[in-house]
């Protein structure tokens, strides 16, 4: 294999060149055919290729306020492991117990190890720890899994997270993290603890990962599916993120061009992709790539260059100066704005056979070339103003202790000195327009969105793009008769293609259906319809996950933004027992100050004040949440839930539970494979709940589809759902169909089609359909009963998320009221409790005493 890239075809042809440099002069978007081209140039072809990168760096650095500024971070390398689970055929930096063992070094830095270093980075002025290690060790090393067993840690990223949590604490540097491959949950670990994270890419080329003799053969976590998944969360849980390619160990420039284009894709996505570091292969000794050529330096001149025109004048771009040979003012001419991490104390731990270029001598060079050198932080500039999401506000003091707050940048006159760092203890105080719940029926919204619209939710044109590609769906023909005949018969025997024939049945089909789902309804649960007196208690609005089809969650600045304290949470719940109300259903958006043990707290106020009532608390991501803030595992932290008051959760969160589907109408939240792993453990430990399907946005009846069996198949393993819940997209304030990308909700078609299938592909298994007047209405909702529903959920006396949305319906249901859908739809009626069970005639009595709302709605105030 040779060591740099070289493609089959032959060079491209001098028109070729020159058409591809017009373009980049001229500032038009290049394809990856022309990228790979421009990867190509040398002698004059790349200077023409370079000049025109560096007017393109120059502008962004002119808009970013710091014109004529390369900067560097002033750093230690601490190697927290160098064990590691994958074998790449051109590392050193990796080894085996034995030797670790023989040169008198644990499995792992011990903490005393881990902090001399950084106090000593911190007495030279260092204001990075940057921490990197192997890949998932202990799932290849049993050495490594023994030393985190005797040292109390679960797995390595819970001693990544110790470790810097020590760093902040007892030095002041801000921890950088680069523990490899990462979860969507061990984002949500780390985010907390770190200023940035990183991970390089390296390329997109899978047959260096997938062929024998390729340089990433035989390692799990160099699948580049696998690492740009890891991108994609990193931009999905706002961490500013550092990435980029390593040049020159096999690829192709066609495949080098369409790793840069990919890195383009997520950063565009997210918008988290704080810098991209373009580093050439240099062979080692020991190594079975030894005898390969080193990238020439043509090759990184050239592959900046064209990351500069592809990536555009905003992106940071850095180059390791300790790789070059001292070629630092080629780099600069091609357009690097950035030297990356520089240390006065520690060595490049990867490639430590080339030491650091002195501080001082790196400001000469780049003074030189025309450029001042400054310091920055991990995190760079832009992050460090911009503030939330991007920096957790646990870590956020500790930026800004270093940082100089007009430019973002390092502050030279900083002491660097430990702080404490702490997860709240507390709920934050009530604050804001705690009376939206009643307000938002009569005053409506201030806005009709947030005040970070343009930002939090990612780059709304590559969203478009994405959902364009998939296309609208496509109504399906098939034999309805003999769909509609299996489902009459026994549902359970449908096929998926009988089963989405059915999903786009119409007119008299989907009168045949809905006919055959409400015969099912009734050998399943009989006539009654059921509904349930509740209370929604939102505790707070206040959310950074960045859910594009919510409009109820609020940035803490914004005028419709609110949290409640405890004792108003109580309160309420004391209101909703003296008018009848069996259960409290109770969820809030992921606040950042809000502590991991606050969902504790509530339940158990809420128990405190009225033992008799049934807690409905804390959905999936609420779960997961409190499980990464308090370093528990999801089963433990449900654990201690069910401990404090928790009775049963609720299943949303679920939306579609397919990816493809989750990542357009989501930014930050929960995978579908997480949401699986909540409930499941939830009904392993005797904590039933709800599930639920949000529908008619993006999505097709193949995702209903593959919802429904999914639900079944947990249900037919747990028998832990206690209902399903229909939910239609409202679409009116939701940001992803402000965006122009969403479908305007379900039509009257689809509602009835879903709920229909709800019924036959959920049977026997989940009994309880349940339909929301909050979004359809009455007459809506009796529809939905002579459909197949059986359920019509609860009173809810304050209802604020759908009416944040643009539901037309009101903030509550009176009994009354719900017995009203029921009669409509010429059925029966009866209250339930949160599991289906009979209500104590006393909580029936109390409820049609009071009709099951309050007399005066009005918010609890300290």
């Amino acid at each position: 294999m040779d060591g740099t890239a070289t493609d089959s075809s032959t060079p491209p042809t001098a028109n070729a060149m020159r058409r591809a440099l017009r373009r980049a002069r001229d500032g038009v978007a290049l394809d990856v055919t022309e990228a790979a081209v421009l990867l190509q140039a040398r002698g004059e072809d790349l200077l023409d290729l370079c000049a025109s990168a560096a007017r393109v760096r120059d502008a962004g650095l002119e808009a970013a306020g710091r014109p004529g500024v390369i900067t560097y971070s002033k750093s230690v390398f601490i190697p927290l492991t160098r064990l590691c689970r994958d074998k790449c055929h051109y590392c050193t930096f990796a080894t085996v117990p034995g030797k670790l063992r023989r040169d008198g070094h644990g499995m792992f830095m011990s903490p005393d190890e881990v902090l001399e270093v950084a106090r000593r980075g911190a007495e030279l002025g260092c204001k990075e720890a940057l921490i990197t290690l192997g890949d998932k060790p202990e799932d290849r090393w049993p050495e490594a899994r023994e030393w985190l067993d005797a040292h109390g840690y679960d797995d390595t990223v819970a001693y990544v997270r110790a470790m810097s949590i020590r760093i902040l604490e007892e030095t002041g540097l801000l921890p950088h993290l680069n523990p490899g491959v990462l979860g969507w949950t061990d984002f949500q670990r780390l985010k907390p603890v770190s200023a940035s994270m990183g991970m390089m890419l390296e390329t997109t080329a899978t047959r260096l990962w997938s062929e024998p003799g390729g340089p990433h053969f035989g390692s799990p976590d160099k699948e580049p599916a696998v690492r740009l998944r890891v991108l994609e969360d990193a931009g999905r849980s706002s961490v500013p993120f550092t990435s980029g390619l390593l040049i020159g160990i096999g690829e192709t420039h066609q495949e080098r061009a369409e790793s840069l284009f990919a890195l383009r894709r997520v950063s565009r996505a997210y918008h988290g992709v704080q810098e991209l570091i373009l580093q050439n292969f240099r062979a080692k000794p020991d190594t079975a790539m030894r005898g390969m050529p080193d990238a020439e330096l043509d090759e990184l001149v050239a592959t900046v260059a064209v990351a500069r025109h592809l990536m555009g004048p905003a992106a940071c771009l850095q180059a390791p100066p300790n790789l070059v040979d001292g070629e630092y003012e080629r780099l600069i001419a091609a357009g690097v704005d950035d030297w990356g991490g520089v240390s006065p104390l520690t060595p490049d731990h990867v490639n430590p056979e080339r030491p650091w270029p002195q501080i001082e001598r790196l400001a000469e060079r780049s003074a030189a070339a025309g450029f001042e050198l400054r310091e920055r932080l991990a995190v760079y500039p832009e992050y460090v103003l911009r503030g939330e999401p991007w920096l957790d506000p646990r870590v956020l003091p500790h930026v800004r202790a270093l940082a100089d707050p007009a430019t973002g940048l390092a502050n030279p006159d900083a002491v660097v000195r430990g702080l404490p760092w702490q997860e709240p203890e507390d709920l934050p105080e009530s604050y804001g327009r705690t009376d939206l719940h009643t307000a938002v029926d009569t005053e409506g919204r201030t806005g009709d969105r947030r005040a970070d619209f343009e930002d939090v939710y990612g780059d709304w044109e590559v969203l478009r793009e994405q959902v364009l590609a998939k296309g609208a769906p496509e109504r399906l023909a098939g034999d309805l008769r003999e769909a509609l005949a299996v489902a009459a018969a026994d549902p359970a025997r449908l096929t998926d293609d009988q089963a989405l024939a059915l999903f786009h049945a119409d007119g008299p089909a989907l009168d045949a259906l809905c006919r055959i789902a409400d015969d099912v309804r009734r050998d399943a649960v009989g006539d009654d319809v059921t509904y349930c007196v509740t209370r929604n208690i939102n505790f707070t609005n206040v959310c950074y996950t960045g859910c594009r089809f919510c409009a109820f969650a609020q940035r803490r600045t914004d005028a419709d933004a609110y949290t409640l304290s405890l004792e108003q949470v109580a309160d309420r719940a004391a209101q909703a027992w003296e008018v009848g109300a069996t259960e409290v259903c109770m969820q809030g958006g992921i606040h950042p100050d809000l502590p991991g043990t606050a969902y504790f707290d509530i339940a158990r106020a809420v128990k405190e004040r009225v033992p008799g009532i049934h807690v409905h608390a804390f959905s999936p991501m609420e779960v997961v949440n409190g499980a990464t803030r308090t370093g528990l595992s999801i089963r433990d932290w449900l654990q201690r839930a069910k401990e404090s008051g928790l009775d049963t959760i609720p299943g949303t969160a679920a939306e579609i539970l397919d990816d493809e589907v989750r990542w357009v109408l989501t930014k930050g939240k929960l995978p579908a494979a997480t949401w699986v792993e909540v409930v499941t453990t939830a009904h392993e430990l005797g904590i039933r709940s709800s599930s639920t399907m949000m529908y008619g946005h993006v999505d097709t009846p193949e995702h209903w589809l593959g919802h429904l069996r999914l639900l079944a198949e947990i249900q037919q393993r747990t028998g832990g759902f206690t209902e399903f819940v229909t939910l239609p997209f409202i679409h009116t304030n939701a940001p992803v169909y402000l965006a122009g990308i969403a479908r305007p909700g379900p039509s009257a078609r689809d509602n009835r089609a879903v709920v229909a299938m709800a019924r036959l592909l959920l049977y026997p298994h989940i009994p309880n359909i349940q339909t929301s007047w909050v979004k359809l209405g009455a007459e809506g909702a009796a529809e939905m009963l002579r459909s197949g529903a059986n359920d019509l959920g609860g009173t809810l006396m304050e209802e604020t998320i759908s009416r944040m949305a643009g539901s037309a319906y009101g903030s509550y249901k009176s009994v009354r009221d719900l017995q009203a859908i029921a009669e409509a739809a010429g059925r029966p009626h009866r209250q339930r409790t949160t599991t289906y069970g009979e209500v104590p005639a006393e909580r029936r009595a109390a409820a049609l005493a009071s009709d099951g709302h309050l007399p005066e709605l009005l918010p609890v105030l300290d």
